[in-house]
């Protein structure tokens, strides 16, 4: 998603401002240009019947475990409760957004004397730096403003467990537990990275897994918000991915509707883009 090899091309002049501008108004207007596959129709029987278990899944949730769950939860001791609440807040978005949204820029505003193949690394690379900072960044943003909609209480508001207290459109941090944003991050990560780099998700889904379940033991949510959280998180980043690869950005979309990844640029590759931007 680097503004495309023509815009390189003709951005040599340009200052690293306006060269960065240039870069992203055109890497913009590639990422909401037309599909270059026609997409399959959307709402499908299948789907309704995945949505209807996933809601169901959710309302058991929320009437069979929230409360005696965070009852539970409840009596670990302080070590445990302490433990979690170091690695908590990994799962907040910042982590990864500002990262990569400084990278993105960062790319966008290099020189433009690259060989052509170079070029293609290049915008090979900002491809999946944008497809993981849109796989994030979109669901998150998404969560940020229908928790505070739903005005779900975060446990042990108002002075006892109520899993049933919602107070909607509250607009305050402690009515906005559903559903958890942690979550939402933790799932969007795996799903995105383990997308591009399908040797992590070992790994990823470790990470997923402690963050959701950190935002139980330091009482911040309830079981049922951190499954709505990783419905969000996960299907957000393959709706995002979905829409690269109607686009034939980074993914594409195989027989059946099966969606595929481009080979990305080897480590050899970068360094000697590296090397070549370096160049005296």
């Amino acid at each position: 998603m680097i503004a495309a090899n023509r815009v390189q091309q003709n951005a040599t002049a340009l200052t690293p401002l306006r060269r960065c501008a240039a870069n992203l108004a055109t890497a913009l207007a590639i990422v909401i240009a037309p599909a270059k596959i026609h997409p399959r129709p959307i709402l499908t029987r299948p789907l309704a019947i995945k949505a209807a278990i996933y809601f169901g899944a959710f309302l058991l949730c929320m009437i069979l475990f929230d409360a005696p769950v965070m009852r539970a939860l409840g009596h670990l001791p302080d070590w445990i409760r302490w433990s979690f609440d170091q690695i908590t807040d990994f799962g907040l978005s910042g982590w990864f957004l500002w990262p990569l949204g400084i990278l993105y820029v960062t790319l966008s505003a290099l020189p433009a004397r690259l060989t052509k193949i170079s070029q293609a690394v290049l915008a090979a690379v900002m491809v999946r730096v944008g497809f993981l900072f849109l796989s994030i960044g979109v669901p998150g943003l998404f969560v940020t403003i229908v928790k505070r909609m739903i005005g779900r209480a975060r446990p042990l508001v108002g002075g006892h467990l109520d899993a049933y207290l919602f107070s909607p459109f509250k607009w305050t941090a402690a009515f906005s537990s559903l559903p958890s944003g942690h979550a939402t991050t933790a799932f969007s990560v795996l799903v995105a990275f383990g997308s591009l780099w399908p040797r992590w998700r070992t790994e990823l889904i470790v990470y997923a897994g402690l963050i959701s379940l950190s935002r139980m033991v330091v009482m911040a949510h309830f079981p049922s918000d951190v499954f709505a959280g990783a419905l969000v998180g996960a299907i957000g980043a393959v709706m995002v991915r979905y829409y690269f690869a109607l686009r034939r950005l980074g993914f594409s979309v195989g027989t059946g509707g099966a969606l595929h990844q481009y080979p990305g640029p080897s480590i050899t590759r970068i360094k000697a883009v590296a090397r070549e931007l370096l160049a005296p």
